[in-house]
């Protein structure tokens, strides 16, 4: 699995396998342990998607050695604040029976709560327990304030990014302060399967619409993280590293941007 360099000098894979509204139990375990089969390396989940035993299990099942894999979970809205977060890490932690974690994200910026979620998360990995710290979902606004009060800076800005929310100007922002961008919901839920462009495109490289949409995120500097429990698609998804597009391709991809979302407004949560 091709990888990226964080900006505290670890390596991130540059796909992952995530397990959002994937319930607790056999199925998952399945999918975490073929993923690592097929040569993922990287999973994503979140304490909000209740299923992190189970991702837990398939990690501990894979047979592969934990030093080789990249594992993310992400401290929910309810758990923001210091103390609070602290604990939550280490229900994370118990109910995923790992002794540390790869990446550990603010899952979205509830009003100014994330700013003391931030020194839990710094103390967190100053202390050896996570070897990566960073965000999700967060606005340019959100992370000039977070620059504020931090001592280190996030090193990923996991956000909703695909062909119709293409996200340019949080992209440069984020490069211009050294923050990989991670795409969630990168297919954007199966919506764009049928749009003619992608169709095309994909017909003539002799690929799926989703090998292009993560084609497409590679190319641009983009982590992808797209779920599936099916190792057919499981397999599919890994399966972009043999052709490239041009940039005529992607830039009829970037066109299709509509400032669309499938999720929540960052700015507008009430949860």
């Amino acid at each position: 699995m091709k990888t990226v360099k964080l900006a505290n000098g670890i390596d991130m894979p540059v796909l992952g396998l995530g397990v959002f509204k994937v319930a607790e139990g056999a199925e998952l375990v399945s999918a975490v342990k073929e993923a690592i089969r097929l040569g993922y390396r990287s999973i994503d989940t979140a304490a909000i998607y209740g299923n992190e035993a189970s991702t837990g299990q398939g990690i501990r099942e894979s047979g592969i050695p934990r030093e080789e894999l990249f594992i993310t979970s992400k401290v929910w809205n309810a758990d923001l604040g210091y103390e609070e977060t602290l604990a939550a890490f280490d229900e994370t932690m118990r109910k995923m029976e790992l002794d540390y974690l790869d990446l550990y994200l603010i899952h979205w910026p509830a009003d100014n709560r994330y700013i003391d979620a931030w020194r839990a998360l710094e103390t967190l990995y100053k202390a050896g327990r996570i070897r990566a710290i960073g965000v999700s979902n967060f606005q340019i606004h959100h992370l000039e304030t977070l620059k504020n009060h931090a001592t280190i800076m996030p090193t990923i800005n996991q956000v909703e990014l695909h062909p119709r929310l293409t996200q340019k100007e949080l992209i440069a922002y984020c490069q211009e302060n050294n923050i990989r961008v991670e795409a969630w919901s990168p297919l954007m839920q199966g919506w764009l399967f049928d749009n003619q462009t992608l169709q095309a495109i994909a017909a003539y490289h002799n690929k799926t619409i989703a090998q292009i949409i993560l084609r497409w995120d590679l190319q641009n500097g983009i982590i992808a993280i797209p779920k599936s429990t099916k190792p057919h698609r499981i397999a599919e998804n890994m399966d972009i590293f043999d052709f490239e597009l041009t940039l005529d391709e992607i830039a009829k991809i970037d066109a299709l941007n509509q400032n669309l979302r499938v999720g929540p407004d960052p700015d507008n949560i009430d949860f």
